[in-house]
């Protein structure tokens, strides 16, 4: 039996005489009601702020659906995204209430103010109840919209908050018109915090595997890489590259990277003092491991093939000043390079041998040395 919880008192409790208090008299016969157990009384001010809240959600949804139907919504949407945002209580029982559709509506409304507050609300409202939103009709396709105006920055980062529950994952991905909203959005580079909630929710897409090869096809590998060259502003490489370093793990990718160089911007990445943050440095470490094992030999040969790879990740994996995560990345991807460098010589030298013992007139290398070797001496 749980012991926070306590039955109701029986009809024979009821009856039972109480003891008379110390210092008090009672008359003899006379019955007392008992005291209710100090867990099962409810403060009057906890029970009135529990049914306040429903019915403060139930009347701003009322007031937001009888604006819409009036074609005047902007001032019920702005109260709406003020509750939401200054009481995460009333979260929820705003989405019970029936102001998910409602919300999603106005993303693509006439009034572009309406449609900034209506996306902050659902973004409030997801925190709390992202079953609710995940489930409500059309809002994948009015997020998929406003990804597009004004209120992109909140739509995304709605997104973004859907994709922290694993389950959303593949239903979103499905969506391909709005992974190619976020992806135009990295390439029209808009407000630094649009940019950010955007390689955000492309980085919980890109968490479910399926999803990578459709960004690929999108041309996210050819945007993330135009950031991580171009875009100086703070923070926004580190996010880039940790994109990028989901998106490496599918075969598809591989490709896509060749028409960016993006092995060498990686490798320039890992070298010391090539990234801005360490943080940046490992990304790009864990992008190139990431590819490697999804692309297998034509992937570990398009990084060998870059002068000096295995140089610059092994300075990583030694550098005793980098972070525990980065020099692990760095050491499996080194032992990936290296393994295939050896099957290589070993496949070079069998190639050789079959060679030389199918035609009798082609010299050993062996032989050859020897011969170099007597003409200089003589």
């Amino acid at each position: 039996m749980n012991m926070n919880s306590y039955p109701p008192p029986s009809d024979r409790d009821r009856q039972t005489k109480q003891p008379a208090a110390k210092g008090k008299r009672t008359h003899q016969g006379s019955q007392t009601t008992p005291k209710p157990h100090p867990r099962l009384a409810r403060s009057p001010r906890a029970a009135t702020a529990m049914e306040v809240k429903p019915h403060t959600a139930r009347a701003l949804v009322g007031r937001l659906r009888a604006a819409a139907a009036a074609c005047d919504a902007a001032a019920a949407v702005a109260a709406i995204r003020l509750a939401s945002k200054d009481d995460p209580e009333i979260r929820a029982p705003l989405a019970d209430a029936g102001a998910v559709p409602l919300l999603a509506a106005q993303l693509a409304g006439p009034s572009a103010a309406a449609g900034v507050d209506a996306a902050a609300a659902l973004l409030n409202i997801s925190i709390s109840a992202r079953e609710q939103l995940a489930s409500a009709p059309g809002l994948l396709d009015a997020l998929t919209a406003a990804l597009r105006t004004d209120a992109a920055h909140h739509a995304a980062a709605t997104v973004h908050s859907l994709l922290c529950a694993e389950a959303h994952r593949a239903t979103i991905g499905a969506r391909r018109p709005l992974l190619a909203a976020l992806v135009a959005l990295l390439r029209a580079r808009p407000s630094t915090r649009a940019t950010k909630d955007a390689l955000k929710a492309l980085f919980g897409v890109a968490l479910y595997p399926p999803n990578r090869a459709t960004l690929v096809s999108l041309g996210a590998v050819q945007a993330l890489f135009a950031l991580v060259m171009t875009d100086g502003r703070h923070g926004i490489v580190e996010d880039a590259t940790a994109v990028v370093a989901q998106v490496a793990g599918c075969a598809e990718c591989l490709e896509a990277f060749r028409w960016v160089s993006g092995v060498r911007i990686l490798l320039d990445l890992v070298e010391p003092g090539g990234a801005e943050t360490e943080r940046a440095r490992e990304n790009a470490a864990a992008a190139l491991l990431n590819l490697v094992v999804a692309g297998g030999e034509p992937a570990v040969a398009e990084v060998l093939a870059v002068g000096g790879a295995e140089e610059t990740v092994r300075e990583l994996a030694e550098d005793s000043a980098a972070s525990p995560r980065g020099k692990a990345k760095a050491e499996a991807l080194l032992r990936a390079l290296e393994g295939a460098a050896r099957k290589r010589e070993h496949r070079l030298a069998d190639f050789l041998n079959g060679l030389v013992q199918s035609d009798p007139y082609i010299s050993s290398p062996a032989s050859a040395s020897a011969v170099d070797a007597r003409l200089v001496e003589g």
